[in-house]
């Protein structure tokens, strides 16, 4: 295969000529597709754990992430929190934090959920997790120490309340910051790294504050907005971002010269102000234009992504396309956005599974265990229809919700097209800058007459149902809770059809259709967004799991894993 920077423009042809980033994104795709050298170094010890064990602990982690939905790619940080959590936390009540120890079973844990591969990992890994670990146990530790040293139960006990429950969130923030750096360490990607760095300058380029606002904050913001629409970050992950950027030389400290008064007094520095930071770090994520720079940014993202997964069907020949002109070029995009359609597809609804074993596990089931009782204690007539209703009805809406739900089509494609030749080719760069427009405040009366408007279609929504409902002979509790999951299904199915509608960025033309459903749905779906944030919080497996049965499910594991290993080391001496 030759390489792209070797291959000479035909002068005779119509080449095009690409810019600087996008030659960049061939050479780094180019370089990752050329094979890899397979040649293993068996003299180096790696981390095995038993293949029997591995499996009880990988059916354990698919049933948790089974009541706690979350997006696939976040699951593998989420687990690093979690376990963090519990040896930080929970277990350090009964033993000493020690950073090696920590890494070590951390990332044991991650192979046996398979998370990681197994024998496949250095055991030079868990140093370098140590080090970094050790890091954010000194960070803790010196907040800890400071916001102790504040409180005084004698002189103010509410003002003492408050610094506790702040110290407490702090420490949890601080895990999930060591949880994300953990992930970041684990996953590096060069061509995702790559792409963000190409269309931060593009963003960068082409966008614009209003006069007034203040200039500073739109590199990070742009940063944050390609986090959010291209990586998919969550909001452990954007705030991570952040502390990196307040914190400059945060990932080096400790790495070269080990932990001097110098590195030590720095980590001081930052625990004095960790109670701030969070708060700068929160207004950040908070940031009033962050809405309309996510539109823009979801689209770019969309370019970029499909860019480089045209580049990376065959890096040379894409190259060489482009040597004699577009058209095979736009032919290989379609291509790849016809094959993006249906992966966004299947991914749908492999989704939209998850979510209903989720919604059964979480919702259904405590619905009769509540729905149940709750009518028999209050006299009312038990209608095996209503409660077969309510146990049936949210995966059917949500099937319903994901079989209607479109794919994007011809005219979605050739502005995709366009975008792509505006952030690859010369010549072809935006010309104007995106001017974001200031945030529109309405008046109190405007926004008390419009929620007035939205109340009153939510109730008349509402009133609907209920006459509909009353009519086969559901009591009020059934009612109650065929409303509950109506409102919660119908927001989940926007979490569950993302991936999809993120494709489509032709705007939706409005018509008389549209416009009720906005009207009389949406604030179904605003009161079921409220509901799933609030419910969450309640959410009785998730505390099962983690405080009930994960401790001493580890515990098993471990003993399990000794045992395995002295029947083999008995096994072994016999020979």
């Amino acid at each position: 295969m030759v390489s792209p920077n070797l291959i000479k423009r035909n002068e005779n042809s119509q080449a095009v000529e690409v810019n600087a980033n996008a030659k960049k994104l061939f050479q780094v795709i180019y370089s990752e597709s050329l094979p890899k050298d397979e040649s293993r170094q068996d003299d180096i010890p790696r981390i095995r754990v038993s293949a029997l064990v591995s499996r009880l602990a990988f059916f354990y982690e698919k049933v948790r992430n089974a009541v706690d939905y979350e997006e696939e790619h976040l699951l593998r940080k989420n687990a690093i929190s979690r376990i963090l959590r519990r040896q930080v936390m929970i277990e350090s009540v009964i033993k000493d934090v020690d950073s090696p120890k920590i890494a070590e079973h951390l990332i044991v844990e991650l192979i046996r959920g398979r998370y990681l591969p197994n024998n496949e990992i250095p055991e030079a890994k868990i140093g370098e997790i140590a080090l970094l670990l050790d890091k954010y146990i000194r960070l803790k530790d010196q907040m800890i120490l400071k916001i102790n040293a504040e409180i005084d139960l004698k002189k103010d006990i509410n003002r003492a309340k408050d610094l506790v429950n702040e110290k407490n969130r702090l420490v949890r923030w601080t895990l999930a910051l060591a949880a994300c750096e953990i992930e970041d360490v684990l996953g590096q990607n060069r061509v995702k790294q790559m792409v963000v760095n190409s269309m931060f300058d593009v963003l960068s380029q082409n966008i614009s504050l209003p006069a007034g606002l203040d200039q500073s904050d739109l590199e990070i913001q742009i940063y944050l907005s390609i986090g959010r629409n291209y990586l998919k970050l969550d909001k452990d992950m954007l705030s991570f971002v952040l502390f990196k950027y307040y914190n400059s030389d945060w990932l080096d400290l400790g790495r070269q010269g080990g932990w001097d008064k110098e590195v030590e007094a720095k980590v001081g520095r930052i625990a004095s102000g960790l109670m701030d930071l969070r708060q700068l770090v929160e207004k950040q994520l908070a940031y009033s234009l962050g809405k309309q720079l996510d539109k823009i940014t979801r689209a770019y993202s969309l370019y970029f992504s499909i860019l480089a997964e045209t580049i990376n069907e065959d890096p040379a020949k894409t190259y060489n396309e482009l040597q004699q002109g577009e058209k095979s070029f736009i032919a290989s995009i379609k291509k790849v956005c016809q094959k993006k359609y249906k992966k966004a597809k299947n991914r749908l609804w492999r989704a939209a599974f998850r979510s209903i074993i989720y919604i059964f596990l979480t919702k259904s089931i405590f619905a009769v265990l509540i729905e149940v009782p709750a009518i028999r204690w209050l006299g009312e007539t038990l209608n095996p229809i209503s409660l077969g209703i309510n146990i049936a009805f949210p995966a059917i809406l949500l099937f319903l919700i994901v079989f209607f739900t479109r794919t994007p089509n011809g005219d979605n494609t050739d502005k995709i097209i366009a975008g792509i030749k505006e952030v690859a080719f010369q010549g072809q760069e935006r010309r104007q800058p995106i001017i974001l427009r200031p945030d529109n405040r309405r008046n109190w009366l405007a926004r008390g007459i419009f929620n007035i408007i939205y109340a009153a279609s939510f109730c008349f929504s509402v009133y609907v149902i209920i006459r509909v409902l009353d009519f086969i002979n559901f009591n009020w509790v059934s009612i109650t809770i065929f409303l509950f999951f109506l409102a919660f299904v119908s927001f989940f199915s926007i979490v569950v059809t993302r991936g999809v509608k993120e494709l489509m960025i032709v705007e939706r033309r409005e018509n008389l259709g549209s416009f009720l459903i906005d009207l009389f749905y949406m604030p179904i779906i605003l009161v079921g967004r409220w509901l799933s944030r609030n419910a969450s919080k309640l959410n009785v497996f998730i505390f099962i799991f983690d405080f009930i049965i994960e401790a001493p499910f580890k515990i098993l594991v471990e003993i399990a894993e000794d045992w395995t290993k002295y029947v083999k080391e008995r096994r072994d001496n016999m020979q």
